[in-house]
Order: C-alpha cells, then sequence, then structure tokens
C-alpha cells in the first residue's frame, strides 16, 4: 500500500512538472497575456518636403471632389432588388353597388408584383406602371384600355386592387360594364390565390403604398375615435361587415344619421371554467355576450371627405366603449 502510495505521488510531482515544462514560462507554449507590457512605441514617421514626392497608397473609398468626375460615379451598376416574404390569408372579390374591388390580406408592395405580373402573363402590354402611385395602365384592345389602381385597403396588412377601362382615343368615352370588370377581377382573384402565397415579396419600389394607409384612430377628449379615408357608404358597409364577423347584433340601425345602437359584453363566449384549458370554438372566437337592451351608440359621422366613427356608452361605461371601439378596428376589412 505504502508502495502503490509512492508511486502515485511521483506521478502527480511528475505531472506538475510537465505541465510547467510544456506552458509555463520556459515551456514551449509560454503565456503571452501580459506581453502587451513589453510593447515599445515606434518613432514618429518622417515625411520628405519634397511636393513631387508622391506616397503610394490604396484607398477603397476616395471621397468625389474637383477631379472626379460625377458621370463616372454614376455609372456604377445599381444593386439588384431584395424581396422579403410577405404573409396572405384572404382573398376576395367584394362589390358595393356599381363599385367593386379585390381584397387582398397582404401589403401593398406585396400585390403591386403579383398584379403587374398577372398582366405580364397575359401577354397584355403595359403603358405604364407606377409604383410610387400605384396606378398601372394596360392595352387591353385596340380600343380599349385598363386602369388598374393597387391601395392600402381598410385592415392593417391588406390591399384593394381596383379595374376601370378607358378608351385609346383621348376624345372618346368608355361606359363601364360591370359584368366584364366582374369578370376581369374575379381572374385576378384566381391568379392572386395561386401566386401571393409562392410570390417571392415584397417590392421595394411599392414600399410607399404600405404608408397610404385608409385607417387612422386618434384620441379627442379622451375618445377614441376611428377616421376612415372612405365615403359613408363604403364606412357604413366596413362597419356593418365588422359587426357582422365580431358577432355584435344590432338592436337598431338608423342609417340615415348613421347610428347603429348594440350591445356588448368583455367576456366571450367561450370563457368558463375550463377557458384556461383553451377548449374554444374557432368560429366563436371573436363572438360576444349579446343582451337585449342596446348599451351602446355607434355613430358614423362624415367630415371633409372622410368618415370618423365614435363609439358612446348609454349607461356611461366609457371602460366598454373603448373596448368595443378597439373591437370594431380590429375587424374592419
Amino acid at each position: 500500500m505504502k508502495k502503490f502510495n509512492f508511486i502515485l505521488s511521483l506521478l502527480f510531482v511528475y505531472t506538475l512538472i510537465g505541465c510547467s515544462y510544456i506552458t509555463g514560462p520556459e515551456g514551449f507554449f509560454p503565456e503571452t497575456k501580459n506581453d502587451f507590457f513589453d510593447e515599445k512605441l515606434s518613432e514618429d514617421l518622417e515625411i520628405p518636403n519634397n511636393k513631387d514626392t508622391n506616397i503610394k497608397k490604396d484607398d477603397h473609398y476616395p471621397p468625389i471632389g474637383l477631379t472626379n468626375k460625377l458621370v463616372e460615379v454614376q455609372n456604377i451598376p445599381a444593386p439588384r432588388q431584395i424581396f422579403s416574404s410577405g404573409e396572405s390569408n384572404e382573398i376576395q372579390l367584394r362589390r358595393l353597388g356599381e363599385l367593386m374591388w379585390v381584397y387582398v390580406e397582404t401589403l401593398p408592395s406585396t400585390s403591386w408584383p403579383i398584379a403587374k405580373n398577372y398582366f405580364e402573363a397575359l401577354s397584355l402590354n403595359i403603358i405604364d406602371a407606377n409604383p410610387d402611385t400605384g396606378i398601372m395602365l394596360i392595352e387591353f384592345s385596340e380600343d380599349v384600355n385598363f386602369k388598374v389602381t393597387v391601395e392600402h385597403g381598410i385592415k392593417e396588412a391588406s390591399t384593394e386592387i381596383f379595374l376601370s377601362t378607358f378608351s385609346s382615343n383621348p376624345s372618346e368615352t368608355v361606359e363601364q360594364d360591370p359584368e366584364f370588370i366582374q369578370n376581369q377581377l374575379s381572374d385576378i382573384v384566381q391568379f392572386f390565390a395561386s401566386s401571393v402565397s409562392s410570390f417571392s415579396g415584397t417590392s421595394l419600389a411599392a414600399q410607399n403604398l404600405n404608408d397610404r394607409k385608409k385607417t387612422k384612430i386618434f384620441n379627442l377628449n379622451d375618445q377614441t375615435i376611428i377616421e376612415l379615408n372612405l365615403g359613408f357608404d363604403r364606412a357604413w358597409s366596413a362597419v356593418t361587415r365588422a359587426l357582422d364577423a365580431g358577432k355584435i347584433t344590432s338592436n337598431d340601425i338608423d342609417r340615415d344619421n348613421g347610428l347603429f345602437f348594440v350591445s356588448y359584453a368583455m367576456e366571450t363566449e367561450v370563457d368558463g371554467w375550463f377557458s384556461f384549458l383553451n377548449f374554444n370554438n374557432e368560429e366563436n372566437n371573436n363572438s360576444l355576450l349579446l343582451g337585449e337592451e342596446a348599451e351602446f351608440k355607434i355613430k358614423l359621422e362624415v367630415l371633409n371627405g372622410k368618415t370618423n366613427i365614435y363609439v358612446e356608452a348609454l349607461d356611461g361605461s366609457s371602460e366598454e366603449a373603448e373596448a368595443l371601439i378597439s373591437k370594431i378596428n380590429e375587424l374592419l376589412s
């Protein structure tokens, strides 16, 4: 046993000596963390005063001066356009009277290249395509041209596409054919449905369209107001659609004065003892508990060509009024 302990002691001592022999100050791989203490500054570089002496250097970013030709600088090839992915949830053909449009739940900067690609796939001549204004002029036939307008929709990250016809002869007018326009828009819907999920992404040239939203929310006298950059008819239709989507049944309607009288409860129908288990029906996610008597008044008011939406609590509950207008804003489309 003593001999075994003696051997272990020798091995331990040998290991310590071996480590110091390899990594110690005199070893093969000494530590270098303190070497900077031994560094010394070199003497200043002396440059000759001779003006003819040129110092050769490699400057990758020379400043543009009087000796540079700006034309040569501008001839640098532009980088390729960058695309980023987008999402799409719903594509519909919507109609309000004679007005029809394509509704797409994706940003206009994504819808713009898809719409342009649609007409290119039909081998139609694109007379003009301005991504800043969102307007395309398409030569459909010898006599008829298309005007396609891509706009931001009411809902966040949504697009509305409108189509109208005009004559190739400026002195002539073309009567709009609702059935013809509906057929053209239906084809666009089919193309979007098959393309939007696999398209390469959003166009940088059409990014400005994303900022021109039709919905604005502001606060006036501690009351939240939704401002829609739409006329009364479209705003009324949008609010009606939002109430239907939220399963909010109107107790009374006064369209002439722009009024909805509704009931609203902040609890959803699926809340209960087992709500924490997330046993909820997808169809009822937006549904609300309703009472028999109206508790809120929703008012639409046109001002300077835009429509403002107000919510007033008839029982004075401002907190629930704010919750209701927040729900309407969430469901507007």
